[in-house]
């Protein structure tokens, strides 16, 4: 089977559609699907409701999504580098849910490993916790949270072989792996694609099962969100 794609917009063609349920792996700008991002947009879906720790920056990542209007709802954890995002949001523009960052990565989890809902303590006593089930465990009250199970996830990676196999670069693995399982149907953007047998099994971070699309991006931007500089004395 031939999971390798000629290019991203050929990957999305026939599994993107409007009103989908997306994930989108990456932690702030390290680790996102760039050129999978740009095919969305390009795409013109629309009415999306995208699972991500956060929703970019402005004019780069899924804030380039914000700003053609084809997100509806975000479900993150952290928002606060995107200007658009918060205007979206305090003009009623666009739904947002809310989602401690351990909780987020554990409803992914759960979904890709079968588990429909699970009890956590954290966002007891918050808005987190309201219009949900609360459970006593042993004199401590839990809340329920479902698993997310996105349509369509889309990550990104270091290395593929041609069977989809997937390993990350350090801290770029993040949501990624957890993402890809929980998708349905799952894309990933990758660096460099390898034969089959090249990546020794314990190299592995993710097993080709998971993915059914391979997009190769051999030069990604990588912007980094914020540089900081030491002050010379």
């Amino acid at each position: 089977m031939n999971k390798i794609y000629p290019s991203a917009a050929e990957a999305l063609k026939g599994v993107v559609k409007d009103g989908q349920l997306l994930a989108v792996g990456g932690f702030g700008l390290c680790g996102i699907p760039e050129a999978l991002i740009d095919a969305l947009r390009d795409s013109g879906v629309k009415n999306l409701t995208v699972i991500s720790n956060n929703a970019g920056v402005d004019g780069f990542g899924l804030g380039k999504l914000l700003e053609t209007r084809q997100i509806k709802k975000m479900i993150s954890s952290y928002v606060g580098e995107n200007k658009e995002f918060e205007r979206q949001f305090l003009a009623g523009e666009l739904e947002l849910e809310f989602t401690p960052q351990g909780t987020l990565a554990e409803k992914l989890r759960a979904g890709g490993a079968g588990i429909p809902a699970f009890f956590t303590k954290t966002g007891v006593g918050t808005i987190v916790a309201e219009g949900k089930d609360l459970r006593e465990f042993d004199g401590q009250t839990y809340v329920m949270e479902r698993a997310l199970l996105p349509d369509v996830a889309l990550v990104k990676a270091d290395v593929a072989d041609r069977s989809g196999n997937l390993r990350f670069n350090l801290t770029a693995r993040n949501f990624n792996p957890a993402a890809a399982m929980a998708g349905r149907v799952c894309i990933a953007e990758v660096e460099r694609i390898v034969p089959n047998g090249e990546l020794e099994p314990d190299d592995v971070h993710l097993p080709g099962i998971y993915v059914h699309r391979l997009v190769h991006n051999p030069t990604p931007e990588k912007r980094i969100e914020k540089i900081t500089l030491r002050e010379h004395k």
